[in-house]
């Protein structure tokens, strides 16, 4: 599932340059010399832009003077009773686009032909999503976001059993446009531009943090048609939940059970197996000892984290390179790009975050060249996993993938 938008062809477009009576460019500083400069849409909704260090951009950008339709309302939650867990019924997420061709491509800079949701040009920028799963009202109102009529009363009312519960799918979705180039993935950037996108997933996970009734702060990448992508410009998502999302709760209960050092142990379990992929200063990638997909890498932290925004200089320094080097050698698994889930898991926002460590789950379907794992009747209606890929040998596979991706791409340095 791709990002959700919905564009009219017949809304209005004009190009403004910032002046002072128009929407207000705010500018500030990051790490690694990336500057943020935000702004709004013109139905409101944040524009957040991320330049790369050195970048060749100036410091103005045009004001987006489309005409849209007001924003739809807040979907709502429905509890499953069987489970526990909260079901969105977002009808808005019906109208999506999908594939279009690049002349209508919604993540690129705005032309007078394609009246798309970015105005200038850019490196990286983050939006608030037209059709979102949730938000765009807040358990308060905040700045545009207005107020929610029946948001969740925090989590010991999320927890609550009843039939027949329902309530507003407060929080946020966001897209992240890793570049303004028409195609590619993550793993098709620079090492500057990688960097800045980390710094932008750091940034906004500091900033959603803060806004009313958030839980828990997901950024993430769907990559490829088989995963049901819909949008071939590269970009990613962060989604903002009004509650400890299920896969979570079920982390946070095996803590319980078990040590609240549980992720350092399986960090220290991993290293001394053979199914360690690669290791730096302050990450190492492995395929889990019970991975259930034919294609399954974690990348975590050697030291405990709970989110982007609490990771140092030195650890996103590094994790540019080597989440690269990852992406681009599960391209090199089978000579062709490979459709991915990449799932940067982050401890919720106000509990577990000492024990709750972020950590990349990057998992896909693909078993062989030209054959996908789907989920039939005990993985899906079950969830009873079967894996027909030793870990150990996944991760053999992986390692010698990613030798020549960096071979090939050695040797392609060294033509140019």
């Amino acid at each position: 599932m791709s990002a959700v938008l919905t564009l009219s062809r017949l809304c209005a477009y004009h190009v403004y340059v910032n002046t002072h009576d128009l929407p207000e460019l705010h500018s500030e500083t990051l790490g690694a010399g990336v500057v943020k400069r935000a702004t709004t849409l013109a139905d409101g909704r944040d524009l957040i832009y991320y330049d790369d260090p050195g970048t060749a951009l100036g410091a103005e950008r045009a004001v987006d003077a489309r005409t849209l339709d007001p924003r739809p309302d807040t979907a709502t939650m429905r509890l499953d009773v069987l489970t526990g867990d909260w079901i969105t019924v977002a009808a808005n997420r019906q109208n999506r686009v999908m594939m279009p061709g690049v002349h209508a491509d919604p993540l690129a800079p705005q032309t007078p032909d394609n009246p798309s949701e970015v105005p200038s040009r850019y490196d990286v920028a983050v939006f608030e999503n037209r059709s979102p799963a949730f938000g765009p009202a807040l358990a308060a109102a905040v700045g545009t976001a207005p107020e929610a009529s029946n948001p969740p009363r925090g989590l010991d009312d999320l927890a609550a059993l009843g039939l027949g519960r329902t309530r507003t799918s407060v929080g946020r979705c966001e897209v992240v446009c890793f570049s303004p180039e028409p195609a590619g993935s993550f793993g098709t950037q620079t090492v500057t531009r990688a960097r800045t996108v980390i710094e932008a997933w750091a940034d906004r996970t500091a900033a959603i943090s803060q806004l009313p009734g958030i839980e828990q702060i997901f950024p993430f990448e769907n990559r490829g048609e088989a995963i049901g992508v819909t949008l071939p410009h590269p970009h990613g998502q962060i989604y903002a939940y009004p509650y400890v999302t299920p896969r979570t709760a079920r982390v946070l209960e095996s803590i319980d059970r078990t040590a609240p050092d549980l992720f350092q142990r399986i960090l220290e379990s991993e290293q001394a197996s053979e199914r360690v992929v690669f290791q730096g200063e302050h990450w190492t990638a492995f395929v889990p000892f019970a991975a259930r997909w034919p294609l399954e890498v974690h990348l975590m932290p050697h030291r405990h984290v709970p989110d982007f925004a609490e990771t140092t200089e030195a650890e996103r320094d590094e994790l540019a390179p080597l989440y690269l080097r990852l992406l681009r050698g599960v391209d090199a698994l089978y000579d062709s790009p490979t459709p991915y889930i990449a799932a940067w898991h982050q401890a919720p926002v106000h509990v577990g975050r000492d024990t709750v460590r972020l950590h990349l789950q990057l998992t896909s379907p693909r078993r062989a060249a030209d054959k996908l794992k789907f989920l039939a009747g005990s993985e899906a209606a079950m969830w009873a996993w079967a894996a027909e890929v030793p870990p150990e040998l996944g991760a053999a596979r992986l390692r010698d993938a990613i030798e020549r991706a960096s071979h090939d791409q050695n040797d392609a340095g060294a033509s140019a």
